[in-house]
């Protein structure tokens, strides 16, 4: 089975981009997530995996290198998973495959990798750097809305909530607010937070 995977950071974006070859592939896997995620935590990498140990997939194919992780450890331990079980990643974008023809590891394509991988770690630290960087200044404007006084929750303890970690979920997997509302009982305006929050800690 030849399978495409892609992935964007919010449930607000589309894969469209990502997926114009998609008639090639025997079934398109998406994830909307952060791409700090390592892949076999998220829910389609979860799907690929089984997929992979079944001995069902024949080969991976991804757009580019920043839409498999934005981890350079997590990239390379994907990578080496794969190449341990002969099944190649292609990257679309970049012309690059992990394993040649015979399923030996392809030695340029593992340098490029490697350097693109790098290259998509350090453009993520740049922009959380940048968000640092924004609050900082709002701050010293006076203009930055952090968390009220007198609370102690954080946005963490906020989404780790019984019913907001099952609503984070029910996201992720594009529910409507009306359908999550019934499912978990929390307000819409809860959601909308919710959605909020995911925003602000999603790096694509």
């Amino acid at each position: 089975m030849k399978v495409l995977y892609a992935r964007v950071s919010s449930i607000d974006q589309k894969t469209d981009r990502q997926r114009i070859t998609e008639n090639e592939f025997n079934l398109v896997v998406e994830d909307k997530c952060s791409g700090a995620i390592p892949f076999f935590e998220r829910e389609g990498g979860k799907e690929i995996k089984k997929l992979l140990d079944n001995g069902i997939l024949k080969t991976l194919s991804v757009l580019q290198i920043d839409r498999l992780g934005r981890d350079l450890r997590d990239i390379i331990n994907t990578i080496f998973y794969f190449n341990e079980r002969k099944i190649s990643i292609n990257f679309i974008s970049q012309g690059l495959t992990t394993l040649d023809p015979q399923g030996k590891e392809n030695p340029i394509s593992k340098m490029m990798i490697s350097i693109l991988g790098i290259v998509g770690e350090m453009e993520r630290n740049q922009i959380k750097e940048r968000q640092r960087e924004g609050i900082r200044i709002a701050k010293m404007k006076g203009s930055y809305n952090g968390r009220k006084k007198g609370s102690n929750e954080d946005t963490l303890t906020f989404l780790n909530k019984e019913k907001n970690k099952k609503a984070v979920e029910l996201i992720k997997k594009n529910y409507k607010n009306t359908e999550i509302s019934k499912i978990t009982g929390l307000h819409i305006n809860t959601l909308t937070k919710i959605k909020s929050y995911l925003k602000r800690i999603e790096i694509d």
